[in-house]
């Protein structure tokens, strides 16, 4: 029996291959086993490409696999693409009705099944993805019950006959590919998972009850990928919470809707991804300049322009940063993980009232779209703190306005909501006093200036990066964000096998940059390597920037729109060694 396999179902866009993948993970989910998944999708409705691939274990696991062992395959074009991830006796399941063919020089058992053919005798075509789910089901040799329940609960809302139709495209995708395997296949049996309870989400989900647990009560939002996902889920539970989404003409709307509602009191969010990103950014500096909170999502996908929307890239580290004209405080939060969206989502709106800045949450597509399991979170960890909100304001001297932006010696100023008696005061963007009147002097410039930017100096960040550092000094120290992570974790079993010591930081702050937190691990290492996904480093020249070691600091970079593999991070650290352990 094994501990781990790689399953992939590979289409056309719209024939089911989505909700194939839903059903066999959810089933898989049910009995306890650990899921890591990837999508990888056309930008269009309907036609084009599409393959789901999860990775299934019996351990936490943090990033898709390079080999494959099982490949559903919808049509010819699914095998063509990717055969070459099957191992040595991998399984292809397809269709009869297109003649399906597998590479001749490849060690790959084909099984034929009429997939089409069995569901239009059931009566539509449409149920071919439950026959082909069925057929990889049964070769696993796990309990039919278990998937069963998945179906039901997919088709449950369509009526008995819709389920009873689907269950026996189940049970004859599965009947038939036993009689041709002559039963479940041993060498793909699964070792008994726990049975234990997990999560099993998408990081846009996780977002989106983050926000709901921070008592985010609006989101004010453009449909865009990979961000949609987290109005979606808004749309569903906002409104059991007294709160709502309202879908904006564009996303400059979306982030201005945003800031007003914050202003007024309401924890509000917008998300989006590079193009909107750009957008924002005139809003994101209001937003700096009146110190109104607000919370920004950025799920980072392939640019410019239009770009790879629908693929993988983290190129708008640079954006996050440095996009606004004129120098704002931010905060920049970069998650690693599913369960890191949610406390982080959490942390960013209590961030953003206690610093009275935009924070933004940045993720990448993999992460945001990936469905991967996690442990039950643990809501007693969720602290809601509004900062300096202040109530019974006292009578000013001489009918004074507010001092809303008022020096103090944290650079905290304090805040009120708008009809707090005694707390009347101007909100403008243009210089200002500290009772919001525009103001050019030269001497108050400056002072405020230094007000907002000084509130960086006393950022605390829980976990502003996360290490996993068993050697004082390692041959090399590798260093990623966002989904990286545990893709970087593999690569590193395989370089410890051949005897190369390594060290893991994910850096999670990316704005103010940890300095102080990620200089003495850099300074341990004999070689630095950044992993990313830009084509110019910009995760390794901020670190540049901010920590130095440029001599030792070395790039992986990704830029196809695909993810990273354990095997390709693992040959580029290779190639920086000279004879044993010598480093270049």
């Amino acid at each position: 029996m094994i501990s781990q396999l790689s399953w992939k179902i590979g289409g056309q866009q719209g024939e089911g291959v989505e909700s194939t993948d839903r059903i066999f993970s959810t089933a898989l989910n049910r009995l306890g086993y650990y899921l890591y998944g990837y999508r990888h999708f056309s930008s269009r409705i309907k036609g084009g490409h599409t393959n789901n691939k999860i990775r299934i274990s019996t351990q936490q696991i943090r990033s898709i696999a390079d080999d494959l062992d099982i490949l559903v395959a919808f049509d010819q074009e699914s095998i063509d693409l990717n055969a070459h991830e099957l191992r040595p006796g991998g399984v292809v399941v397809a269709d009869t009705k297109f003649n399906p063919v597998v590479p001749e020089d490849a060690d790959i058992r084909l099984f034929a099944v009429p997939i089409t053919a069995i569901a239009e005798e059931l009566g539509t075509s449409l149920m071919k993805n439950m026959v082909a789910s069925g057929a990889s089901w049964a070769l696993l040799g796990l309990p039919l019950d278990v998937f069963n329940r998945a179906v039901e609960e997919e088709f449950g809302r369509k009526g008995a006959a819709v389920v009873e139709k689907n269950l026996e495209a189940v049970k004859r995708g599965s009947d038939y590919v036993l009689e041709l395997a002559g039963g479940p296949l041993d060498e793909f049996k699964l070792n008994p998972a726990d049975g234990k309870q997990k999560l099993f989400m998408i990081g846009n989900d996780a977002i989106g009850l983050g926000a709901v647990a921070a008592g985010c009560r609006l989101m004010s939002a453009y449909p865009i990928t990979p961000a949609s996902e987290i109005m979606e889920y808004l749309i569903k539970k906002l409104p059991k919470f007294g709160g709502t989404v309202v879908q904006t003409e564009d996303e400059i709307a979306a982030v201005t809707m945003a800031i007003g509602a914050n202003y007024a009191g309401v924890r509000t969010m917008t998300a989006s991804a590079g193009p909107g990103l750009s957008l924002m950014m005139e809003a994101i500096g209001l937003a700096g300049m009146t110190e109104t909170p607000v919370v920004i999502v950025d799920t980072q996908r392939g640019g410019p322009s239009t770009g790879l929307p629908t693929k993988q890239e983290q190129s708008d580290i640079n954006a996050m940063i440095h996009g606004t004209h004129g120098e704002i405080p931010k905060i920049v939060l970069a998650p690693s993980s599913i369960e890191e969206c949610f406390y982080d989502t959490v942390e960013a709106f209590n961030l953003s009232e206690q610093y009275q800045v935009p924070v933004i949450v940045v993720t990448d597509l993999q992460l945001s779209l990936g469905k991967q399991s996690c442990e039950p979170l643990d809501y007693s960890r969720v602290v809601i703190d509004r900062g300096n909100l202040v109530s019974n304001v006292p009578e000013q001297e001489e009918k004074n306005l507010f001092k809303r932006y008022e020096f103090t010696d944290s650079g905290i100023s304090p805040r009120v909501l708008p009809g707090e008696k005694n707390g009347i005061h101007h909100v403008t963007g243009v210089e200002h006093d500290e009772s919001g009147r525009p103001s050019e002097s030269a001497e108050n410039r400056k002072k405020m200036m230094d007000k907002r930017l000084g509130k960086l100096n006393h950022v605390k960040v829980t976990n502003p990066i996360l290490v996993d550092a068993p050697y004082e000094k390692p041959d090399l120290l590798i260093i990623g964000m966002g989904s990286t992570g545990g893709t970087i974790d593999q690569a590193r079993e395989l370089l410890e096998n051949d005897g190369t010591t390594t060290n893991h930081v994910t850096v999670r702050l990316l704005h103010p940059f940890p300095t102080d937190a990620i200089k003495p691990y850099i300074d341990q290492a004999r070689q630095v390597i950044v992993v990313e996904n830009n084509a110019t480093a910009q995760l390794a020249n901020l670190i540049k920037l901010n920590v130095g070691g440029r001599e030792k600091i070395s790039s992986v970079l990704k830029y196809d729109g695909n993810p990273f593999l354990p095997s390709i991070i693992y040959n580029e650290c290779r190639n920086v060694y000279v004879d044993s352990k010598e480093l270049v």
